[in-house]
């Protein structure tokens, strides 16, 4: 998940001193970014394009995640701020158009994530009530908990972030269980070679899971809470991305070990609890589909308020009409309620696959970009030039892949992103010609 880039949206719980964040609650957001909902959400539409191969998928993303985790160390232990990539983009290209546009396209990004959450939470919740949900029920049941969420958020509702480790903890135990129990239960021949996809299929694959990779930025976002953000953020970035890395591997070997590929294509919605029906049984499943409702809702819920916090600055600096900054009833702005609007559209438009695509390709743009800006920072942030190009290259390279397959699979979705992209810079451009707004950089 992306649970925002404010600085209210990561404090540390009332009454901790500030500047006392510690490795393991820095890590557990990390982890809680990844590992949060996306495991749970995207298991299905990569097995679609990977097939048995996905966990190879999953490893190649990693490679990737990895190497944007040295930027992102290296920007964030120079430039610590509780703006995270919004500093970073800042930092790197000036008050512009570019920084700005690219700014609300990552607000954009968050809504895309949210629709995929909640898209998730549909396909686990509707396990509940029947073997064969309607596509009514199960957008139903996806609008509802963004409906439901929206109405805590206006509540001013914390308690995930003063509880991020704890409940990190519980999600990893149980994949952890998950995959320790799974392991023991795989059919061999479900993982051969033989039955690998072309390796386009497994790029293609790899490019579509990044969403469940990106969330590693939010620590950034608690640097400047750390007590020594240059030691502590790039060791946490490390740890979080590695641990991540691992974890996907054995989940993604334990399901396609455990179900073939047909298994899977019918379970898409809820795969990883199919996955454990094999050998956990209907209480595998149960404890499976539980887990991922309760990881997809406290997703949805911090990105939400994170989400509707950025819109909130954004309109508050004039980039977007000042009455979303308004507050309306009790802790809900107008930001609120319209980030939770423009969710339940892209919820109600486009499948699941549509939106892991979309979310993908979207933040490994911005992951590209922030790359970019760091080439013209290097001096300050003293990182090495050839890793960070190599960055930039395997993020532009697996967007393009990833476009290629979203043209093939869901052409409206490619076509989708590329009008919000477009609207993000128009929006950009006319608000700043309209307003003379500038971005406010702070340290």
């Amino acid at each position: 998940m992306t649970a925002g880039i404010t600085k209210s949206s990561i404090a540390p719980a009332p009454g901790s001193a500030a500047g006392q964040i510690g490795m393991a609650a820095a890590v557990s957001i990390g982890i809680g970014g990844m590992v949060g909902a996306g495991i749970f959400s995207i298991l299905g539409v990569v097995a679609h394009a990977a097939g048995n191969a996905m966990w190879l998928a999953f490893a190649i993303g990693g490679v990737v995640a990895l190497l944007s985790t040295y930027s992102y160390a290296k920007l964030g232990a120079v430039f610590p701020s509780a703006g995270g990539a919004v500093h970073f983009l800042v930092k790197g290209f000036g008050d512009g158009i570019l920084a700005g546009g690219l700014n609300l396209f990552m607000w954009a990004g968050y809504i895309i994530s949210l629709a995929l959450y909640a898209t998730a939470f549909g396909g686990y919740a509707a396990t509940f009530v029947t073997a064969t949900p309607s596509p009514l029920l199960l957008k139903s049941l996806a609008v509802a908990s963004v409906v439901v969420l929206t109405l805590v958020n206006a509540f001013g509702a914390k308690l995930m972030g003063r509880s991020e480790t704890l409940i990190v903890a519980i999600k990893v135990a149980i994949l952890v269980l998950f995959a320790a129990v799974g392991l023991w239960f795989i059919k061999p021949a479900n993982l051969s070679p033989a039955l690998w996809p072309e390796g386009k299929s497994i790029l293609f694959g790899a490019g579509v899971l990044f969403i469940g990779y990106e969330g590693f930025g939010l620590i950034t976002n608690t640097a400047g809470d750390m007590r020594d953000p240059r030691k502590m953020l790039p060791r946490a970035l490390y740890i979080s991305v590695i641990l991540v890395i691992v974890i996907y591997l054995a989940v993604s070997l334990t399901v396609t070990g455990n179900l073939s590929n047909d298994q899977i294509e019918r379970a898409k919605d809820y795969a990883l609890a199919e996955a454990a029906r094999p050998f956990l049984g209907e209480f595998g499943f149960r404890l499976i589909a539980i887990a991922a409702l309760f990881s997809t809702a406290s997703a949805i819920n911090a990105t939400l308020f994170g989400s509707a916090n950025v819109c909130y600055m954004i309109a508050r600096d004039g980039e977007l009409p000042r009455e979303l900054s308004r507050t309306e009833w009790k802790d809900a702005t107008n930001g609120l309620i319209f980030t939770a609007a423009l969710v339940v559209l892209v919820t109600l438009g486009f499948d699941l696959s549509g939106i892991a695509m979309m979310g993908s390709a979207a933040f490994l743009l911005v992951y590209a970009a922030v790359n970019a800006g760091h080439l013209r920072v290097l001096a300050q942030t003293g990182a090495n030039a050839i890793v960070v190009w190599l960055s930039l290259i395997t993020c532009l390279v697996m967007f393009v892949i990833l476009g290629v397959y979203t043209y093939q699979q869901e052409p409206a979705a490619i076509a989708a992103l590329v009008i919000i992209a477009a609207a993000s810079f128009a929006a950009e451009a006319i608000y700043r010609r309209w307003t003379g707004r500038v971005i406010k950089d702070v340290a």
